[in-house]
């Protein structure tokens, strides 16, 4: 993990790679900095959503509330705090090998369910120093793109910065640097191999 990051250093590099100075502090008073104050969470959550990094995700049971659903389900559960999104699963155990279920509905900030018991795999708010190396690269590669046009006022800054954090309009936001750190995070999960298989084993 890039242990040292904080979002202050992000936008400080991210404001160099645009030709603007580096700001010191979120609140000197300079519209840089107020500019990345009112930005970089927002932006640090949209990278983050962009894809399921293998680092930003939790898998945690959810409490059950004491309220009930108006109509619908029976029961509903309180999702965690630090999400960002919708759950990516919701599991009914914690046992290995365990099928998600989809007998469920969101409501804000609670997961309706007949379920006595839920588990949720969910991507969360990563801080800063959470984040590995080539993350935070995009992200400084993001935060880039988002500032080049209201502190240069350069449209062409802006669209050189989006071709370099995720390419071309026409790849889709799924070029540029993006390519390349969801390519280093795909090598953190093992590849999956089909150890037999009914229809060869028959044909031998």
């Amino acid at each position: 993990m890039a242990s040292g990051d904080t979002a202050l250093g992000i936008c400080s590099d991210a404001l160099l790679m645009i030709g603007a100075k580096s700001i010191s502090s979120f609140t000197e008073g300079t519209d840089s900095a107020n500019i990345c104050a009112s930005l970089f969470e927002d932006i640090k959550k949209q990278s983050l959503m962009q894809y399921p990094w293998t680092f930003s995700f939790k898998k945690v049971q959810v409490a059950r509330l004491a309220t009930t659903p108006t109509t619908e389900y029976t029961y509903e559960y309180q999702l965690p705090s630090d999400r960002i999104g919708p759950p990516r699963q919701v599991f009914i155990s914690n046992t290995a090998g365990q099928r998600p279920i989809n007998a469920y509905r969101i409501l804000q900030d609670k997961l309706l369910t007949n379920e006595t018991t839920v588990y949720v795999d969910y991507q969360y708010d990563v801080e800063p120093f959470e984040m590995p190396t080539y993350f935070v690269q995009f992200l400084k590669y993001y935060m880039a793109w988002h500032l080049s046009l209201p502190i240069t006022d350069q449209t062409d800054k802006a669209a050189y910065w989006q071709s370099v954090a995720v390419g071309t309009p026409g790849e889709n936001g799924r070029g540029g640097y993006f390519r390349t750190a969801i390519s280093i995070d795909g090598q953190t999960q093992p590849n999956n191999y089909i150890d037999d298989y009914s229809l060869i084993e028959v044909r031998n």
